[in-house]
Parts: C-alpha cells; sequence; structure tokens
C-alpha cells in the first residue's frame, strides 16, 4: 500500500516551501517517501521485458541470468527501528514500480519546480529490461532493533581462508541490494533510486558493477565466458530444476529453529569479489590453462571429453583442477547456485588490470555450502595462482514478497507484521 493509499501525504506536499530539508525530516518522523504505483509506464505497451515483483522466492536468483549487475552494500545509519521498517516499505514500493519500466513516485518531471523530483529520470523511456531486484540482510544488522535472536545460525560469518586479502572498504555490510538488468542503465538507476529513498537512513557501503553474466540458469543458454576465457557454469543449478532448487537453494521450514522461521523460502547469499592476475595468465600456455581448469577452453569439455555437458571423468583431471576440486562428487554433494559476473575497474596503478569475477552465490545454508567449499579450493586450486579473493560479505536473503501488501523482511519484523 502506498502512501496515497494510507492517506499520507505525498512526498511534495511534505516539502512545500520548506525545501528538501523539511522532507527528509517530515519522512525521519514516520511520513516517509511517496511511491505511487499507478504512474505511467516507462516502456511502451507490449514491449514485455518485465519479471513479475511478487512470488514466494525473491526474483534474481533463480531469474534468467541478465546481462548486467549493479551490486551494493549499504550502512544502516538510524537507530530507530519503526523508520528501518518503514524504509523497507518504501524500497518495496519502488522496486515494485522500477521493475514493471515505471518512475518512482511522482516521477522525474511535470512536479512542483522548487522540488527535487522523486525519480532521478536516467531510465525514462526505457524499457524494464528484465530488472530483478534482491535484497538480503548482512550479520551485522543482527546488532541492531533487538534482532539478535533473530539472526539464523546457517547465516554464519566466513572465516578468513588462506590466500584472502580482504579490502575492508569492499567488505561486509547490513544490507545489499541485487540489481540485475539487460541494460545498465536500468541496473544503476534502480540502485540510485533506493538510495535516494534511504537518504539519512542507509548509506552506501560499496559497490560493484558487473558485465559478461559468468553462469547461467537457462539450461538451453549458451554457456557465457569468464575473463580468462573459459566457459563457466557448466552444471550450474537451472531456474527450471524445482527439486535442485528446494535441496540446495532454498531454506525449508524443517531447517534450523524457530528463530530462523522467518527465512523459509529464503536463501543465503555469499558474494565475494575475485581480482584475477590478468597479465599473467595471458603468459601462460594454452595447455596449462587447460590444466588449470580441467576442461578444453574451446568447446569446455572436461578432460578425455569431446562435448562441454559431457560427464566429466574427475580423476582424468590434474590433481588441483578446479573443475575436480570444485565438483559435488569431489565434495560431498555440496552444490550451490552460481551467479556472478565479470568486472573491469580500471588500473591498479602499476599498469595491471583491476578485473575479475564477481562472484555471487546462492544457498540452503553457508555453513554447508560456501565455507567447506572454499576450504578445499583455497589451499589445493591450481587457479589460486592467478587469483586473489579480495573483497566478501554474506547476508541471509528473505523469501519473496508476495502480494501488494507485503513488503521485503516483514516476517523478520513479526512485531510490525
Amino acid at each position: 500500500m502506498n502512501e496515497k493509499e494510507r492517506g499520507g501525504p505525498s512526498r511534495r506536499a511534505l516539502i512545500g516551501w520548506g525545501g528538501a530539508g523539511l522532507a527528509l525530516g517530515a519522512a525521519a518522523a514516520g511520513g516517509g517517501v511517496a511511491l505511487s504505483d499507478d504512474g505511467p509506464s516507462a516502456a511502451p505497451a507490449g514491449s514485455g521485458g518485465a519479471v513479475d515483483f511478487h512470488g514466494p522466492h525473491q526474483a534474481g536468483i533463480a531469474t534468467p541470468v541478465q546481462d548486467r549487475l549493479h551490486f551494493a552494500a549499504f550502512d544502516v545509519k538510524t537507530e530507530d527501528r519503526a523508520e528501518f521498517v518503514q524504509l523497507l516499505k518504501d524500497w518495496t514500493a519502488a522496486a515494485r514500480l522500477m521493475t514493471a519500466g515505471k518512475p518512482v513516485g511522482e516521477g522525474a518531471y511535470g512536479g512542483l519546480a522548487e522540488a527535487p523530483p522523486d525519480d532521478t529520470g536516467e531510465a525514462l523511456g526505457l524499457s524494464p529490461s528484465r530488472l530483478t531486484l534482491t535484497l538480503g540482510f548482512g550479520p551485522s544488522l543482527f546488532e541492531r532493533f533487538g534482532l539478535a535472536d533473530r539472526r539464523p545460525a546457517a547465516l554464519a560469518d566466513l572465516p578468513k581462508f588462506p590466500g584472502d586479502n580482504l579490502d575492508k572498504s569492499r567488505t561486509g555490510g547490513d544490507l545489499c541490494v541485487q540489481a540485475c538488468a539487460d541494460d545498465p542503465q536500468v541496473a544503476v538507476h534502480a540502485i540510485r533510486n533506493l538510495a535516494r529513498v534511504g537518504f539519512g537512513k542507509v548509506a552506501v557501503r560499496w559497490s560493484q558493477l558487473g558485465f559478461g553474466k559468468t553462469s547461467s540458469t537457462t539450461p538451453d543458454a549458451q554457456t557465457p565466458r569468464n575473463l580468462m576465457g573459459f566457459k563457466d557454469g557448466t552444471r550450474n543449478i537451472a531456474g527450471t530444476e524445482t527439486a535442485r532448487l528446494d535441496k540446495h537453494v532454498w531454506v525449508s521450514a524443517s531447517d534450523g529453529d524457530a528463530k530462523s522461521a522467518w527465512m523459509t523460502g529464503g536463501s543465503y547469499l555469499v558474494a565475494r569479489r575475485i581480482r584475477m592476475n590478468i597479465e599473467t595468465w595471458d603468459r601462460a600456455s594454452l595447455q596449462e590453462q587447460e590444466d588449470v581448469f580441467g576442461r578444453d577452453k574451446g568447446e569446455g569439455a572436461p578432460v578425455g571429453k569431446a562435448k562441454e555437458h559431457d560427464a566429466p571423468f574427475l580423476k582424468a583431471m590434474k590433481p588441483d583442477a578446479h573443475v575436480r576440486l570444485a565438483h559435488p562428487d569431489s565434495n560431498g554433494g555440496i552444490t550451490i547456485l552460481r551467479r556472478g559476473y565479470s568486472f573491469t575497474d580500471g588500473t591498479d596503478g602499476l599498469g595491471r588490470l583491476d578485473a575479475g569475477l564477481f562472484f555471487l552465490a546462492y544457498q540452503r545454508d553457508v555453513r554447508e555450502g560456501f565455507i567447506p567449499l572454499q576450504r578445499r579450493l583455497s589451499t589445493h586450486d591450481a587457479l589460486n595462482e592467478y587469483i586473489q579473493h579480495v573483497g566478501s560479505a554474506v547476508f541471509a536473503v528473505p523469501p519473496g514478497v508476495r502480494d501488494s501488501h507485503d513488503w521485503w523482511g516483514r516476517a523478520l519484523f513479526s512485531k510490525e507484521a
């Protein structure tokens, strides 16, 4: 329900002649931000491209992977629980509009000339571009708002792995929002507007732009390649494999105890910024590159096989080959859903590209998924010579927003629910 439906004042009414400061003050007092859901669509009728925002699970996990990413981690600045809950409601309303290709609030123009527009405007005229927005809660959030007894045990702090060189400015966060779209401007617009709506209550801690998806959740799509030139995510969980999703990705009512029941239908996300030593890799021989991965570079076939999707014979690979070490058969069946993207962020000042993989992985329990898998890879994987983990975060991704009356995180904040 938006502000107009609740009978509350619109954002422009709050601003009046007092300027933005008055609006922010009124919002802090509980007025929130008006987020209309009856504005004109930014996409021409019949153009398609919208992913349904509502459902038992958040979109952006098993959804067919889009081409672009803007990921942002936020620090919470408010100490007021009710104000934070209102922010979650306002963010939900904004996300509902933007994923449908509509502007936030009263739009980017046509309103009071003396007031800032409700929408930043750079996505006007663009289609929804399959935009999905996925929200997660970091471990540090549970140190606030009386949530300590609601933190699931599966939201485990990641240990320091061998070879980690984590930058604190790219690590952690109270909240995250993953924006995926086929148009980078649509993804950036979404994060920018959520940051505007949250001004004074949250602040961006770090963010990452990504391109060139490195995994697919669509079984009939061509497997994408990472910046090392190899196909990535050949055996990734597909969005149509409901049994595998239930087993490895979605939290079940039988998981954990009463304090984590609010996560039923959700998942746990690990985000890792992995820097690739591109220049060193580019000087390695083709044979060495293929030995490191355990697949050929052209077809993507496992060692000794002809086709990419042929079942791998792991013992034919070198003991430290990445595919051999990461395969579920080598890890007691551990399976995660990968949704990573490539990135390039200029140079490091020494003439080397700051480039690599922004690794995103969803799983049912971090303790049984990423942590044991990464412990094995970080100590034995031949790929470690060419990569370094430089950023890290873990988040509890709550279940989906079921209908127009629901909002992100409602089950966690049960008193308000």
